[in-house]
């Protein structure tokens, strides 16, 4: 037996901000990863431990080497396929009655399901005996024990009761908020990262859980967890907005409208600038917000910061350059002008893996052009659009003119659909999945708003026999791997051509071994973070799989390592059929095809039914311009693999969406031309 597994200390989480203990947040990670589980004591009556996997009771360790083995136990029963434990959770849900599976990702399941699921799970697991399946989970077992015959370590069957109360003790539960003396043990093995602790140290003003309504932080009846993507623990607990607050929010950006309006040019250009000086001033503690609840590595998210003010800056400009137009006239008595108004209320619904970049992206226009808005931020990442909300009430942003709406994933449908039929709103600006993107515009269709959307990609990135080798890889890395692939304008298609194919696939994978580290985004060695959740893990890990099935080759990476952490993967002899050619990974994976002429490539590259992105590399003139011009895509990349600023025109053809955000061209998303025809002159 190893030290660590003789030594068993005690682990203790706190949270990062008030340094409290956090025993009842962490059950989320253990049961959404498949981790180790824990053994906690009863705080209120017996004081006997209980095992949160089965229905044990009066389970008195004497020994850390009990505990161990009662676990190992359920491991063993497991791997045996004996048992399958779905349990009722003791562990401090909002709502009692839950079920959990030990064995996969599915949390809230009531009785009934429960039970449907059970099987499920057993079947699937049995009929991928030969490869890992999608539903087992990603454990190390602890090392073989003979049990003392003596110890009774039997599991026993699932309770017959959805309620929260222990089988052999009616009156024994367990706290939501355990007292400090609640113990808590591991068994060994769980990921160092959720070991470590990070801590925020962040100014507490920046640190906002209440939706941002009228001017006002306003709480509502129920809560959501934020958690770090890269450990589960919970950073802030998140006012859940409904319908109602919804409708709170949107009546106070129409109420708000109608003085913002009033403002001039030059006062919103004031105010726009005052804020961006504001994200500059507070950059460091926003960047720790962003890493804290997106995962993404502490110097990308200076770099978003950053990125996020540049939209304040552009549009406090841009807002003094909205022009009209005088036509002339074909009649002498009159005079023809065209006018640019604001729209009106604007809902601004943004996704996880730029939170702080896609909010301002959006507002800055919004408000420079005269509007209001309400922004629905992805419930994975709340903190950084209420950040931005304090900064937007210090630097003087009248009240109602920014509101801030954050919601679980079970309430984002009904808020969706009240940002998008609200008679009230008249703007919709989203940015996220393609699907997500076509139920919005149905909502949208029935009273007839202006509509922009930024959706899905799945840019080629074409590196011709011309190319600068040493140039592209650079391209490559950049496209790829920010973020740990997960930005819609990452290269999700690599075509080599033939005679540079093999070289490419060498420099490509020395960069990878040099430059990429995976850890925890405050270590300032990591490159490469976690992916949002275990979901999107199980994606990228499906899609290798897949390929790997239809003759890829691995040639760097391509496990599915602790958490929703992922080796970055490079595969060759890929082809066209495959899953990750076919659909957005939004994950560290290059799958590489081999190509032979420009046009075959060109085909290829068009063959997707989304356009957003695309990136080639050529030093052939010529060939620069007929690739670029053919391309299918609303951006395009010509020997460069970062091409976002505030002064370019951000936007996709096809099924990537509709409209364009940045450049000149992005404020008049958000405003309407009014013909005026000036008659009856002399």
């Amino acid at each position: 037996m190893s030290k660590d597994i003789e030594r068993m200390d005690p682990v203790n989480y706190f949270h990062p901000i008030t340094g409290s203990l956090l025993p009842t947040s962490l059950h989320r990670t253990i049961l959404k990863v498949g981790e180790e589980p824990i053994i906690r004591r009863c705080t209120t009556c017996c004081k006997l431990f209980h095992c949160p996997f089965c229905n044990m009771n009066r389970f008195k360790p004497t020994t850390e080497k009990h505990v161990k083995k009662h676990i190992d136990t359920h491991f063993k029963k497991a791997a045996r396929f004996e048992d399958f434990v779905i349990f009722t959770c003791r562990l401090g849900c909002r709502e009692a009655g839950h079920f959990h599976c030990v064995f996969c990702t599915k949390t809230t399941l009531r009785k009934k399901t429960a039970l449907i699921h059970l099987s499920i799970c057993k079947k699937r697991v049995v009929q991928t005996l030969s490869q890992p399946a999608d539903c087992i989970s990603r454990f190390q077992p602890l090392e073989s024990m003979e049990n003392d015959p003596n110890e009774d370590l039997s599991l026993l069957p699932i309770p017959d009761t959805d309620s929260l109360v222990h089988a052999d003790w009616p009156g024994c539960k367990t706290e939501d908020e355990p007292s400090s003396d609640f113990q808590l043990m591991l068994v060994p093995g769980l990921s160092s990262l959720l070991h470590r602790q990070y801590s925020l140290s962040i100014s507490s003003d920046l640190i906002r859980t209440q939706s941002f309504i009228g001017g006002r932080w306003v709480s509502a009846p129920s809560s959501f967890p934020v958690v770090d993507p890269a450990t589960g623990t919970e950073i802030a607990c998140v006012t859940d907005c409904g319908p109602r607050e919804a409708r709170e929010a949107v009546s106070a950006a129409h109420t708000a409208f109608q003085s913002w309006k009033q403002h001039s040019a030059k006062e919103r250009s004031v105010l726009l600038r005052n804020w961006f000086d504001l994200l500059v001033q507070n950059k460091e503690d926003l960047a720790k917000l962003i890493t804290a609840e997106c995962g993404k590595p502490m110097k990308e998210a200076l770099g978003e910061v950053t990125y996020s003010a540049s939209f304040l800056e552009w549009f406090s400009e841009e807002a003094r350059r909205v022009y009209g137009d005088i036509v002339p006239s074909p009649a002498k008595d009159r005079k023809i002008l065209l006018l640019k108004q604001p729209v009106g209320v604007a809902s601004i619904i943004t996704p996880w893996n730029f939170p702080s970049a896609m909010i301002t992206r959006k507002i800055g226009a919004a408000l420079a052009a005269g509007c209001t808005v309400v922004v629905k931020p992805a419930e994975d990442t709340p903190l950084s659009a209420l950040a931005l909300a304090e900064l937007a009430a210090r630097a003087g942003i009248p009240a109602g003119v920014f509101n801030v709406v954050p919601c679980s994933r079970e309430n984002t449908p009904e808020v969706g659909e009240v940002l998008c039929t609200d008679p009230l709103v008249a703007k919709i600006s989203f940015t996220g999945s393609t699907a997500t993107g076509k139920i919005l515009l149905r909502h949208a269709a029935g009273t007839v708003k202006k509509v922009s959307m930024e959706l899905g990609g799945h840019a080629p990135f074409i590196v011709f026999d011309s190319a600068d080798l040493d140039l592209a890889v650079i391209g490559a890395m950049n496209s790829k791997f920010r973020n740990s692939g997960q930005t819609c304008v990452c290269s999700n298609r690599f075509l080599v051509q033939s005679k540079v194919h093999d070289v490419f696939l060498e420099k490509l994978g020395r960069a990878m071994d040099r430059e990429l580290r995976l850890g925890h985004g405050f270590d300032e060695q990591t490159t490469q973070g976690p992916l949002i959740n275990v979901r999107a893990a199980e994606k990228v890990e499906k899609q290798i799989a897949d390929a790997v099935a239809h003759g890829a080759c691995v040639l760097k990476g391509g496990k599915r390592l602790e958490g929703s952490f992922m080796e970055p993967t490079l595969l060759s002899n890929v082809s066209t059929d495959m899953m990750c050619t076919q659909e957005e990974t939004f994950g560290p994976l290059i799958p590489v095809i081999k190509f032979n002429t420009e046009e075959e490539a060109v085909t290829i590259a068009n063959s997707s039914s989304v356009g957003l992105a695309g990136y080639f590399y050529s030093r052939d003139y010529s060939q620069i311009w007929r690739v670029a011009e053919q391309l299918e895509v609303g951006m395009v990349g010509v020997n460069e693999g970062l091409m976002s600023t505030p002064e370019g025109a951000f936007g996709g053809v096809k099924q990537s969406g509709l409209g364009r955000e940045g450049s000149k061209y992005g404020i008049d998303e958000y405003l309407e031309v009014k013909y005026m025809c000036f008659g009856g002159l002399s």
